[in-house]
């Protein structure tokens, strides 16, 4: 490998594969699948969210976000209510059921990512947590389609000193 990119692709595709180990694990085994988790999360964080804004947040086209979002209406996940603003498209919320199957995913991810940072440093956590968030927003800055992070979240340019390590 001649360029440390070489290196940073091999490295991305292998954490691919290892996704499963604290990642979502799809229909199969009970748990929310990817595309789920990605627009409840959206849905959390932002608000509600019409197919246009849904469309635009992730660079897909509304007959994605209208299937998957159909999905997520039928096992009461999210529901579709009047526009809080007086717009007139419809929007989709996420419902307390599927903030619960949000939650209830997250803290499972979480418990996989400790079990795979037991033997690191706090430091080295909070570092690649930086590192991690600086290439998120990277990457979202050139493709035009930012996310909102929680309240709280320490985003790239937090402080050095900042973290607990082990979240």
């Amino acid at each position: 490998m001649d360029k440390p990119t070489h290196s940073i692709e091999f490295e991305m595709m292998l954490l691919g594969r290892h996704l499963n180990l604290f990642g979502p694990k799809g229909r199969d085994a009970g748990r929310l699948d990817r595309s789920a988790y990605t627009v409840l999360s959206r849905l959390a964080v932002q608000g509600p969210m019409s197919i246009g804004q849904l469309s635009d947040a992730f660079g897909l086209d509304a007959s994605t976000l209208n299937r998957q979002t159909a999905a997520l209406l039928k096992v009461g996940l999210a529901e579709r209510i009047p526009d809080p603003d007086g717009g007139i498209a419809r929007k989709f919320r996420i419902t307390a059921e599927g903030l619960r199957r949000l939650d209830d995913e997250r803290a499972s991810s979480v418990a996989g990512l400790e079990r795979v940072l037991v033997d690191w440093d706090p430091a080295e956590v909070a570092e690649f947590a930086r590192w991690l968030a600086r290439f998120n927003t990277d990457i979202e800055r050139l493709t035009g389609h930012p996310w909102p992070r929680p309240a709280g979240s320490r985003g790239p340019s937090a402080s050095r000193s900042e973290g607990d390590g082990g979240s």
